[in-house]
């Protein structure tokens, strides 16, 4: 059985670290490379970055970040936000990424990502998908991509089926709903997910305490959860995440 994971995200726009909620605010929570060296003393299972600039969308400002944050943290980093080409992803990974993250390129070009996943390896490839519940159906998701501007089509599911199948190697869901919230998970979602796709999800959106993550681990068979209000507005890191979520038999990785 795979190990759980506890993974902070970071969300970027320009060089300073903010937080959202439900993709529209955003208040500024100091500087990323900070941020990132407490993290990998902190016991983080990786780190995940994403640029959330909406007017120009390019690797640039995540690159410049990820160039120094490589140099502090030992941990496997996640990065996403803004990637159109082949060569920003090669570029991605010799900056310090172990992962790279696609979301909105995805839904029109699924044979983009099968030639990600040929060159790269479906190990090094994160699917990112936001959702949204449906006004007239609680049990129904609006996917977005663009940050959230745009309202896609597809079905959740038949967006999930498409990925796997061309070469995706994880998930990553987020709840617009519940991002910043700080009340909880959308479990419903998470569980979604996990029941219609056979890669590992990492779910994120809504962390408000540590009993919120517990109810997800148990509640789901998701593979990680992503934090990001949790860790940003209050004295709380990954350590004392494990260490409470322990106390329930939760298996986690051990980081070295």
């Amino acid at each position: 059985m795979l190990k759980k994971r506890i993974i902070p995200v970071q969300l970027l726009l320009g060089d300073r670290l903010v937080k959202t909620k439900k993709f529209s605010s955003h208040l500024d929570v100091g500087d990323p490379l900070k941020s990132s060296k407490i993290y990998n003393d902190s016991d983080a299972d990786e780190l995940i970055f994403l640029n959330i600039e909406r007017e120009n969308r390019t690797i640039n400002p995540v690159l410049n970040i990820l160039k120094e944050v490589s140099k502090v943290c030992f941990m496997p980093l996640a990065v996403g936000g803004g990637v159109q080409r082949i060569d920003d992803i090669k570029i991605l990974f010799r900056n310090g990424a172990d992962k790279v993250i696609l979301n909105t390129i995805v839904y029109n070009n699924y044979d983009f990502l099968k030639k990600v996943s040929q060159t790269f390896g479906k190990q090094s490839i994160v699917i990112s998908i936001d959702a949204r519940q449906c006004s007239d159906n609680n049990n129904k998701y609006d996917l977005y991509s663009n940050c959230g501007m745009k309202k896609e089509k597809i079905s959740l599911s038949d967006h999930l089926k498409n990925c796997e199948n061309s070469g995706a190697g994880e998930i990553f869901i987020n709840s617009i709903d519940q991002d910043g919230m700080m009340s909880g998970y959308d479990i419903n979602l998470i569980d979604k997910i996990v029941k219609n796709c056979n890669l590992p999800v990492i779910a994120c959106g809504g962390a408000g305490n540590f009993n919120h993550m517990r109810e997800v681990f148990e509640k789901t068979n998701v593979s990680a959860l992503a934090c990001g209000s949790l860790f940003n507005f209050g004295d709380n890191n990954p350590i004392r995440a494990k260490s409470f979520l322990k106390n329930y038999n939760l298996n986690f990785k051990i980081v070295k």
